[in-house]
């Protein structure tokens, strides 16, 4: 997944007036913010009720949530450097470049597994294969994963180039951090990994829900719908694996409007989709609609 569509954006910074750049930012940081509010709120309620953190389901739901927020902040603070700072330190950029492409790369395979519990877990009610305990060795799986497909790309870079890159500044983007070309071939070739397995997680899940017992219809109906919601979701997430073929044809396509573009794309590819967890969760959500609900009437009852 390719971080640099947070800011590459802004990569031909001078072709934006003032106003055009300001109007970028406000949007981006607004957006960041009304996310991370409402994910807050989320974390909030999950943590002031034992119910969630021993259920499975919102456990991962949760690590979701603040991988998200972690996402977004990175980015948007990436964003933001890009149009001020405009340079960094390469050491700097490459420690933000990291965290945000673990975050990044964590949310499909998070999604996978959701899906993955939902077909398992809520028809079938196989209960004893859903443990917390086991919920959390995946977590630790998601995050191990993640980082074998990133921390090559650093461990290259640092036998290939010479000390001096690491003090110098670059505009901090994924390739000016990690220019070695061989870190390509491996990015294609992961992505390419990543998105079959993810996807064939996607559609075994559906079907094996959509094949459930008429017993258990009911349930059925609802995990079909959310796996539906998953995959929409992935699908915008997952669209970050097709970004250099996507930046290639926008800048064949739009070559005046190239930087509006990609900042179109930023919003839908990077943004969009961390805006969706928390309706998924939040909203159709009976359990968690109520008590979100309970924790919101308070505080506005208390204001």
């Amino acid at each position: 997944m390719n971080v640099s569509s947070a800011n590459v954006t802004v990569s031909d910074w001078e072709a934006d007036s003032f106003s055009k750049a300001l109007t970028k930012n406000v949007i981006v940081v607004v957006l960041g913010i009304s996310i991370n509010y409402i994910n807050a709120g989320l974390i909030h309620t999950f943590r002031k009720h034992q119910i969630f953190y021993t259920n499975p389901r919102y456990i991962l739901f949760i690590h979701l949530v603040v991988n998200d927020m972690t996402q977004v902040t990175l980015t948007i603070i990436l964003f933001v450097i890009s149009y001020t700072i405009y340079k960094l330190n390469v050491s700097i950029c490459c420690t933000f470049i990291l965290l945000a492409l673990f975050t990044t790369e964590n949310t499909p395979l998070n999604l996978a597994c959701m899906a993955c519990y939902i077909a398992i877990c809520v028809p079938l009610r196989h209960m004893q294969i859903c443990t917390v305990k086991r919920t959390l060795m995946l977590i630790g799986l998601i995050w191990t994963t993640s980082m074998l497909s990133v921390l090559p790309d650093l461990f290259i870079t640092l036998a290939t180039e010479p000390l001096d890159f690491f003090h110098s500044r670059v505009f901090c983007l994924r390739q000016t951090v990690f220019p070695n070309p061989l870190i390509i071939k491996k990015r294609d070739l992961t992505y390419t990994v990543f998105l079959v397995i993810v996807w064939l997680v996607i559609f075994y899940t559906y079907f094996r829900i959509l094949f459930t017992a008429k017993t258990a219809s009911k349930d059925a109906k609802k995990a079909r719908n959310t796996i539906l919601l998953h995959g929409f979701q992935l699908l915008l997430c997952m669209a970050t694996y097709t970004t250099p073929l996507l930046k290639d044809a926008l800048r064949q396509w739009f070559p005046k409007n190239y930087t509006d573009s990609l900042f179109a794309t930023y919003i839908i590819v990077q943004i969009l989709p961390r805006s969706i967890s928390p309706i998924i969760y939040g909203v159709r959500d009976n359990t968690f609609r109520k008590y979100l609900k309970r924790y919101l009437l308070c505080k506005v009852s208390i204001s």
